[in-house]
């Protein structure tokens, strides 16, 4: 199942693929699917190879007419083909299996109607669960799709959706028809796409810059369509198209946009070329804040463009994957602050995404961005926070220091040269490089090739009267990653006006470079009230405050006008307080004393994650419990003193009723959701029941029969997930023991009924429900790794690692089991290793605290 990247380049050093006809059969029961694929592609005459297929049974392999036995040359995963001709045809019949797993073919029945629904998930190598492939993104081809299906489902793919033929019809199966879809363009097959059910739609369509009508299509279950808000969707879409077409100069490389909004999905959403899928949480059917609408907006600008970077332009193999996911994240909020109603998706990209590169790259497995990927289960854990938002940032501070033309215009040329084509990292710098007139070769190699983040200080001297009389910058980085780099940022000073708030009063731009930059334009100067590095967060690293300015943010920082500035000044705290810095508890009161203020619903949403982190984890062990309780109380008083209907309100209920545990606190969520207390404007939406319900559940005040209940209300497949939830955060050993049973023990259930079920598992207010669980993960987990596919695998290891339970025992068996695993699974390794980071981290913050 492991693909390594010396196999990929030896495949392809033999190889030109060029056509796989795929034939479909979905209406063969509820197990497996019929797959035939037939597969035309140029070989090193004489050569021997393999291609992929995950299978359940073969039925026929056929090489240039002629006829192989499956039982010697397939084994389940991979088909050796000896022996090939200058020019091939293979022909592969076999049974697929569908899964529940996220991967591959997922299927899903629908709770409310019966109905099944179907869609694919591709990356990284799951097109060989659905048909036979050379799984490699190198190995570009074409892909024509034929499908046989249900006659009243929707059938789509990458090309717009044919009319269907009658195949059958019986009394027995019902009506079925075949699908034939027009040969796709040339790209790896990853991005190919299958989604087949009786889906809903609405369409649009829009005009390109080539004059093309290219039309739009917005899917979801039957049972989500009047929650659906297509318009929106298709006007960011629409937003998003101009946008790019006049960035990248190259009109949109495919027929059609399709975006499916598609059940129990692992990520946010996938760039399918001209399908792309959604996380079905997107259909909102329960307010949400509105942090969550603006990520949906970045999520979608995002795989847009990916059409270009990815779809269009392939990276060659796995290790330039940042190439696709950066410059995603990258022009998404680019495109977002621009080109749509976010302008402020720069505060959210500095707190939320930054925040990410900054803790993974903290961690003792952090790599550089151009990370060294030796096999498909390197790249597998390897969609983290460097190679999606350290990647961004570090494009973002490679713009301001070539130029934001210049960068585009290398951008433009590169996608003129190196369409429909796979490319590596150095294609792109010659190109950026021909268009700046800069060199990047070092830059490239300080900044992509090395890891870790730098931390900048500022350090001057005043005079009598306050005025600056010299001024520096202290660049310092940790012994074990001491990459000393460039920066290009601006420094900003900030005072009061005349009405209290805080406003930039002066703003110097400069490149900073080695351990000390002096900076002498700011000599002179009057010592302002507050002075912030890396103002307008153009560079990428960690920032601290000098003693005055963070004296003035702790009692000032709901004064600043604009919401960046202020963001930052936060995320420097929240950065000093995970460092054991400085102490949990004051960052806890720094954030219930300014919360309230905040405007930015992103901004909220993070604060209130980092004010729960900071109680979880932070604060010492004997004043967790009061120090939780007293936050519970001034979250209601913040959500009481909200304006009424507003984001904010929504926000701190929610989060009153996480931290909810005193006896009158669960009163008072008991109230909220039979209706006895009214908050005026708070609607209590279903979503937001179960909310309460759960904590309810968590504190001991709802069981079993009120779960029952509440399922009864919301049979909804979002209902099932919810209870499931629950079920599992009842706070009983017997609760606990049945949810470890269904996790570990058993292979049955779907992604998302683990993930939900490993959420409630692990929300207690009683840690000690936890502790006999701990010596049977770390028995468990290496048979996990090896039986689960990737997806669930890795949701076990992360979720169920003992992370609330911050002791010297957890520390020692966890270290006992790395010892005994050796090097002999890296990726488990590296899983393990982040969450043992976080008991570090964790008591290192405690001890500061106490």
């Amino acid at each position: 199942m492991n693909l390594t990247r010396d196999e990929a380049r030896t495949r392809a050093d033999l190889l030109t693929v060029h056509s796989y006809d795929i034939t479909l059969d979905l209406t063969r029961g509820e197990r497996v699917f019929r797959s035939t694929t037939v597969v035309s592609f140029d070989a090193r005459q004489g050569a021997s190879t393999f291609i992929d297929a995950v299978t359940d049974t073969v039925h026929r392999i056929e090489l240039n007419g002629v006829t192989l036995d499956p039982a010697e040359v397939a084994d389940g995963a991979r088909i050796q083909l000896p022996v090939l001709a200058a020019s091939n045809v293979l022909v592969v019949e076999a049974d697929m299996l569908y899964m529940n797993t996220g991967e591959g073919l997922h299927r899903f029945v629908d709770p409310v109607d019966g109905e099944v629904y179907l869609y694919t998930q591709f990356e990284v190598p799951d097109s060989r669960r659905v048909f036979t492939v050379f799984e490699q993104p190198d190995l570009k081809a074409t892909f024509r799709f034929s499908v046989t299906a249900p006659s009243y489902w929707d059938v789509i793919s990458n090309t717009a959706t044919p009319e269907p033929v009658t195949a059958v019809s019986d009394a027995d199966s019902g009506a079925a028809s075949t699908w034939s879809f027009e040969p796709t363009p040339v790209m790896s097959s990853y991005v190919t796409a299958l989604i087949a059910g009786p889906y809903q739609s609405v369409r649009s369509e829009l005009t390109s810059s080539d004059g093309r009508t290219i039309p739009l299509g917005v899917f979801a279950r039957k049972s989500l369509m009047q929650y659906l808000d297509a318009e929106n969707i298709f006007a960011l879409t629409r937003q998003g198209f101009a946008f790019y077409e006049e960035q990248f100069g190259t009109p949109y490389p495919f027929a059609k946009y399709d975006q499916l909004f598609v059940p129990e999905f692992n990520a946010g959403a996938m760039e399918n070329a001209g399908a792309v899928t959604f996380v079905e949480t997107y259909v909102f059917r329960s307010r949400v804040p509105d942090a969550t609408v603006e990520r949906r907006a970045i999520t979608i600008l995002h795989e847009l463009a990916h059409m270009w970077f990815g779809d269009l332009v392939t990276m060659r193999w796995w290790n330039d994957l940042w190439l696709n996911e950066s410059f995603a994240e990258f022009m998404s909020t680019l495109a977002a602050a621009k080109a749509t109603e976010f302008e402020q998706a720069w505060t959210t990209f500095a707190i939320l995404e930054k925040g990410w590169a900054y803790r993974q790259d903290q961690l003792p497995s952090t790599h550089p961005i151009v990370a060294t990927i030796n096999d498909l289960e390197d790249v597998q854990v390897n969609f983290d926070g460097i190679t999606y938002a350290k990647g961004a940032s570090v494009l973002k501070q490679l713009v301001a220091w070539v130029g934001e033309e210049e960068f585009m215009r290398g951008v433009r040329q590169y996608f003129a040269k190196h369409s429909w084509k796979n490319t590596e990292l150095v294609d792109l710098l010659s190109e950026l490089e021909a268009a700046s007139g800069r060199d990047l070769k070092a830059w490239s190699s300080l900044w992509l090739e090395t890891a870790g983040v730098n931390t900048l200080r500022p350090e001057f001297t005043t005079d009598g009267d306050g005025t600056i009389t010299s001024f520096a910058i202290l660049q310092s980085a940790i012994e074990a990653f001491p990459t000393i780099r460039p920066h290009r940022l601006a420094v900003g000073f900030y005072d009061h006006d005349d009405d209290g708030a805080l406003v930039r009063v002066h703003r110097l731009e400069l490149d900073v470079d080695g351990e000390r930059t002096e900076v002498p334009d700011l000599v002179g100067h009057r010592q302002p009230a507050l002075v912030l590095l890396n103002d307008d967060d153009l560079a990428y690293a960690k920032i601290r405050l000098d003693p005055a300015s963070l004296r003035t943010s702790v009692r000032h920082v709901r004064d600043f006008r604009d919401s960046l500035p202020r963001t930052l000044v936060l995320a420097s705290a929240w950065d000093a307080a995970r460092d054991g810095e400085t102490p949990a508890r004051d960052y806890v009161e720094l954030v219930l004393q300014n919360v309230g203020a905040e405007s930015d619903s992103s901004v909220v949403l993070v604060l209130l994650r980092q004010l729960a982190s900071t109680l979880a984890f932070y604060v010492t062990p004997e004043d967790r419990d009061a120090m939780g309780a007293a936050a519970a109380d001034s979250l209601l008083d913040l959500a009481v003193a909200a304006e009424a209907g507003s984001d904010a309100q929504l926000q701190f209920t929610r989060a009153f009723s996480t931290h909810a545990r005193t006896a009158p606190q669960l009163d008072t969520v008991a109230a909220l959701l039979s209706g006895e207390r009214v908050l005026e404007g708070l609607t209590v939406d279903q979503d937001l029941r179960w909310e309460l319900l759960t904590s309810l559940v968590v504190g001991g005040r709802a069981g079993e029969q009120e779960i029952d209940a509440e399922l009864a209300r919301d049979s909804t497949a979002t209902g099932e997930l919810a209870a499931a939830a629950a079920r599992a955060a009842v706070p009983t050993p017997e609760a606990k023991e049945a949810a470890w049973a269904a996790l570990v023990d058993s292979a049955d259930l779907p992604n998302a009924a683990q993930r939900s079920m490993i959420g409630g598992f692990t929300r207690v207010h009683d840690r000690s429900l936890l502790e006999p669980f701990v010596a049977r993960y770390f028995a468990s987990i290496q048979d996990v790794w090896t039986t689960r596919t990737h997806e669930i695998a890795q949701q076990i290891i992360v979720g169920l690692y003992p992370s609330l339970l911050t002791t010297q025992d957890t520390l020692d068996r966890t270290d006992a089991f790395l010892a005994a695993l050796g090097e002999d699974s890296p990726s488990l390794r590296r899983l393990v290793l982040e969450s043992r980071d976080g008991v570090v981290r964790a008591l290192n913050a405690q001890a500061v605290d106490r």
